[in-house]
């Protein structure tokens, strides 16, 4: 769930830069429920990783640290995007590719 999560935050950083709380509600409108312990450790390894900068911005009166995507980030997003339209591609297939040998069917539990 963490990578899905990650490939959202990549999405909306892409963008427009994003800040904490507004990630949060977004998320949850995918059904996704975090918490602040759970998203800015997220956010903060995403950007030790190099994958979004931020700054500390004022908005509306109130300091808020944006983050924005960085070239590695787009390059990562690009190869998770080829990723999860091979995932969804399995997905939907009615034949998936067998991958064991002499197998006539799903495999046992």
């Amino acid at each position: 769930m963490f990578g899905l999560i990650r490939i959202h935050v990549l999405v909306h950083a892409a963008h427009e830069p994003i800040f904490g709380l507004a990630m949060m509600e977004e998320l949850g409108h995918h059904g996704y429920r975090i918490g602040p312990g759970t998203l800015y450790p997220l956010l903060h390894g995403l950007e030790r990783n190099g994958l979004l900068k931020s700054s500390l911005k004022t908005v509306e009166g109130r300091r808020r640290r944006l983050y924005k995507i960085t070239s590695a980030g787009r390059k990562a997003l690009e190869k998770a995007t080829v990723k999860v339209d091979e995932l969804h591609h399995e997905l939907h297939e009615e034949h998936p590719r067998k991958i064991s040998p002499g197998s006539d069917g799903p495999a046992a539990s």
